[in-house]
């Protein structure tokens, strides 16, 4: 590698509880940590870090390759705080072709199949992804222009809790609209994307127009990926029966019941994506981050050992 050629020594992890494992086996002089990462996100295996007084003045580079709207927002609205995490905060742009091209695509043109798939062969109902009656559910407040959800859905948090807790009939996954874009730019293109996937809920293929529909957002949440024509488009690709679809997309057939949900949430939900395990909130690490899968299983785990199960914060069934 051009480190080695360098002189360097490297040794490379592929989620941020892994490069906390690392510093227990070695010394470091430098660490370049991705923000977005499964298992355990750049953000919290950095405290983890921080905390060992004899690690504290590690350098420690801040990587992303998404460089998406609201990430350097998140870096800006708590300088302080990520100054004192990073050594050094360096917002580069890497890889950002392949980001692109195998994940959140052009908006014209064929529509991107995605990369992340929502397993098959769990049972669900509507927007309810498992079994009905597993005893903890998991509320996701979601918005298919956010970059955020996109990054939860796509990078391994929503799949490891599907594998470790949906899959298992320990949990389900219920899905809710809370339409955070539209009401800052005055567009309706995540109503009409929400509309979209209900409309596919109708043939029983929510989660399969859920997965499409994240893998053709813009990459700058721009309303121009789910325009109505991009819509139907993407629903023929995703396999759903056009005749049904395009009548439910063009007279937005679910617009009210969309509406209706965005004041139905808890006081709690102010941001996308929001999660609830049992009806209680899951807070991210701080007040600017969503909650790391670690935050959300740990949630999972104190509900199960609750002998009163709770069902979802509001009805997704439709």
């Amino acid at each position: 590698s051009l480190l080695a050629r360098l002189g360097y020594k490297a040794d490379s992890v592929v989620n941020g509880s892994e490069a906390v494992t690392a510093f227990g086996d070695r010394n470091y002089d430098l660490v370049m940590m991705d923000l977005q990462m499964p298992v355990m996100d750049g953000l919290e295996a950095t405290r983890m870090i921080r905390q060992d007084p004899d690690l504290s003045t590690v350098q420690v580079f801040a990587l992303t390759g998404l460089a998406m709207k609201g990430e350097i927002e998140l870096f800006l609205a708590d300088a302080t705080l990520y100054l004192e995490l990073f050594g050094i905060v360096a917002i580069v742009i890497v890889g950002v072709a392949i980001v692109i091209s195998q994940s959140q695509s052009n908006t014209t043109g064929a529509p991107v199949a995605p990369g992340a798939t929502t397993p098959i062969n769990i049972l669900s109902s509507g927007r309810t992804l498992g079994n009905a009656n597993a005893p903890v559910t998991i509320d996701v407040y979601g918005d298919f222009r956010c970059s955020a959800c996109f990054v939860f859905t796509t990078n391994g948090t929503e799949k490891s809790l599907v594998d470790n807790y949906v899959a298992t009939s320990k949990a389900k996954l219920v899905w809710h609209d809370y339409l955070t874009i539209d009401a800052g730019d005055g567009a309706t293109a995540s109503r009409d994307a929400a509309n979209a996937a209900w409309c596919a809920a109708d043939q029983g293929k929510f989660w399969v127009m859920h997965d499409w529909l994240y893998a053709n957002q813009s990459p700058t949440e721009n309303a121009s990926a789910f325009t109505m024509p991009r819509l139907s488009d993407i629903g023929k690709a995703a396999g759903l029966d056009m005749s049904k679809y395009q009548t439910c997309l063009d007279q937005g057939t679910h617009d009210a019941a969309i509406a209706a949900e965005q004041t139905a949430k808890p006081a709690q939900v102010n941001a996308t994506p929001s999660i609830l395990v049992n009806g209680r909130y899951v807070a991210g690490a701080n007040a600017n981050s969503w909650p790391t899968y670690d935050l959300i299983k740990a949630a999972i785990d104190a509900a199960l050992a609750s002998p009163t199960p709770s069902g979802s914060a509001g009805a997704a069934s439709s």
